[in-house]
């Protein structure tokens, strides 16, 4: 497995990871983006990654991709810091799993790889939420020392806010 930059590389089998999402949340945000100029996203991920035309209320993010045999198999977007907003909801990593590879194991080591990319950055405390009913996300931070600190009710959902520390 790679963690890498994203790159024109893997620009089908990116595209194909959105087919597969279907009408499901996509995770992390910047899955959200318009990818029909796939070089225009691109450049656009690498300005978050800057600080650089960040929509009020964003932070300084950096996005990673999980490669396995040349499949793009999860994305990882680390915020660098957190403001007020994000603190309270949101924290330093938003990760998913392409669905054909859930179950595996890749959200746990996607997870690990996130924290450690935030450790090299010196952040510590690191903040993850997660919805309550998402056990396979709540089970990646446990696994990864993810602490739970305390819940919230957002939109009618339960929100769970973890902890990790040093690690």
């Amino acid at each position: 497995m790679d963690l890498i930059l994203p790159t024109e590389r893997y620009k089908q089998s990116y595209i194909d990871y959105v087919e597969e999402l279907g009408d499901e949340n996509r995770y992390p945000f910047v899955m959200d983006f318009d990818h029909g100029d796939f070089s225009h996203m691109l450049a656009k991920i690498n300005d978050f990654s800057m600080g650089v035309n960040l929509p009020s209320g964003f932070v300084q993010s950096s996005t990673y991709w999980l490669i396995e045999s040349g499949e793009l198999v999860g994305v990882s977007n680390i915020r660098h810091r957190l403001n007020q907003q994000i603190r309270h909801c949101g924290g330093h990593i938003g990760l998913g799993i392409r669905p054909s590879y859930r179950g595996r194991g890749y959200g746990t080591e996607l997870m690990s790889l996130s924290i450690a990319k935030l450790n090299d950055l010196g952040v510590s405390p690191i903040h993850i939420h997660c919805y309550k009913d998402n056990v396979a996300s709540a089970k990646a931070i446990t696994g990864n020392g993810g602490v739970l600190t305390s819940e919230l009710v957002l939109d009618n959902q339960i929100v769970q806010r973890y902890v990790v520390t040093d690690r």
